[in-house]
């Protein structure tokens, strides 16, 4: 049996998006990305797929809104969403309490058409931690304070936006689909990901994780831009579980990155929580 990303009916807009600033225009790729995806086809072992593009496409479009229309230098690219960070907020690496209580973020989210029983999608109401996402974003938190300043410099993007799972529950990640399955899935990405580099001008971007890296040197290949790696914050990572705040920035200075925390009493206490 072959399956299809599914997904139910969000709004285009809430109350929050009036006062916001005109949309940048990544939220114009990222709808263009959720429709290529979303008509994609995958074979078992995958029995259930996500597109939080589509069903929490409100707090994403949020996201690009409030973050996406500066000029950031550098882009952070993720692998692709984990079951209890983006599936559930639609932000990348989007943990539910640091995405409401320090992004800001806490819009409407729909449920996918086809829901896998292990899995449910409840929004910002999901008890779990998304730690991947608690390590990058509390590190963003803890060295610059506020999310605006760390946006001057950066964006967050997850080059896939589906997250695929098995009967059992288990997590798939892109990396092993079908070849015949990844090429048309790859090609979306690719382009969309080379569309956001080009939208907020940036000049480097550093793959969190392996995977994320050499996806950005193949589609940016007939660029400028200067791709770099850096370890990802899974806790299925043995590096990762031995300070892995420590060794990203290592990896960040490697690349020529220097972090200059804004920090400041005044920033932590707008920011509705003190550095961690």
């Amino acid at each position: 049996m072959t399956w299809v990303a599914a997904y139910g009916t969000a709004p285009e807009r809430s109350a929050s998006h009036r006062t916001m600033p005109s949309r940048p225009r990544i939220v114009s790729i990222a709808r263009t990305l959720a429709r290529r995806t979303d008509a994609l086809a995958f074979a078992a072992p995958v029995t259930h797929v996500y597109n939080p593009l589509q069903y929490a496409w409100a707090p994403h479009r949020a996201y690009l809104v409030r973050y996406g229309a500066g000029s950031p230098a550098i882009l952070m690219l993720g692998m692709n969403p984990g079951p209890f960070g983006m599936a559930q907020t639609g932000v990348p690496f989007g943990d539910v309490e640091i995405t409401r209580d320090w992004l800001g973020i806490r819009d409407r989210v729909a449920r996918p058409q086809v829901e896998h029983p292990k899995r449910p999608i409840t929004g910002f109401g999901c008890a779990r931690a998304e730690v991947s996402g608690r390590r990058l974003w509390g590190w963003a938190q803890s060295r610059f304070g506020v999310p605006e300043h760390f946006f001057e410099r950066f964006f967050v993007w997850n080059y896939c936006p589906l997250c695929f799972m098995e009967d059992s529950g288990r997590n798939r990640t892109p990396d092993k689909l079908p070849a015949a399955e990844r090429a048309p899935l790859y090609e979306a990405c690719d382009a969309a990901l080379t569309q956001v580099v080009r939208a907020l001008g940036a000049r480097h971007v550093v793959g969190i994780g392996r995977f994320a890296a050499d996806r950005a040197r193949i589609a940016l290949a007939e660029t400028d831009v200067t791709v770099s790696s850096a370890p990802h914050p899974s806790p299925a990572s043995p590096l990762a579980n031995r300070g892995w705040a420590t060794v990203f920035e290592r990896a960040l200075a490697d690349a020529g990155i220097t972090i200059r925390p804004t920090t400041t009493a005044s920033d932590a206490q707008r920011s509705g929580r003190g550095p961690q």
